[in-house]
């Protein structure tokens, strides 16, 4: 089961890294997570933006159906299959987005975690996580693979 008062291996500083650099790996990670949120937020507008596009035609139906050919001509010719942008639907910017910024970003992320601590992600986390933690309560324990188990008396490796 191993040791179960610290954080894995994968979560335990390298030798050598100081708290300048976990905190600026934190700093990156965190804003990498906010940029994450975005690019949600922009599949929800692509999506959101597809989904009344679609609903239009049945608008145009329904104002044929109603007798209001003039208007369904106008919602079906000027606003059905609109761009979004000039020359991009919604897909198009999130392409955009995704290889213009986004890649980049993530990209970067990663190899500063690789080069500054040996590829071990969320260390500021894991250690704001050990001086958080109740030691020998059930559900603070350090790992998730020791549910229930209190951890060993002695120091943390």
């Amino acid at each position: 089961m191993g040791d179960l008062h610290g954080p894995d291996h994968e979560h335990r500083r390298p030798p050598g890294v100081g708290d300048g650099t976990v905190e600026a790996l934190g700093s990156l990670s965190k804003a990498l997570e906010t940029v994450e949120r975005a690019r949600g937020h922009l599949y929800s507008f692509h999506q959101l933006t597809g989904t009344a596009d679609l609903e239009l035609d049945r608008t145009v139906e329904l104002l044929r159906g109603a007798g209001h050919d003039a208007w369904a001509e106008r919602v079906e010719t000027e606003i059905l299959g609109r761009n979004v942008i000039p020359g991009h639907w919604t897909f198009q910017i999130v392409e955009a987005y995704d290889e213009t910024y986004y890649r980049a970003f993530r990209d970067l992320e990663h190899e500063a975690v690789r080069q500054l601590a040996e590829g071990r992600d969320h260390l500021y986390e894991a250690e704001m996580k050990e001086a958080r933690r109740t030691r020998d309560h059930p559900d603070h324990t350090a790992r998730p693979d020791t549910p229930g188990s209190p951890d060993p008396a002695g120091p943390p490796d």
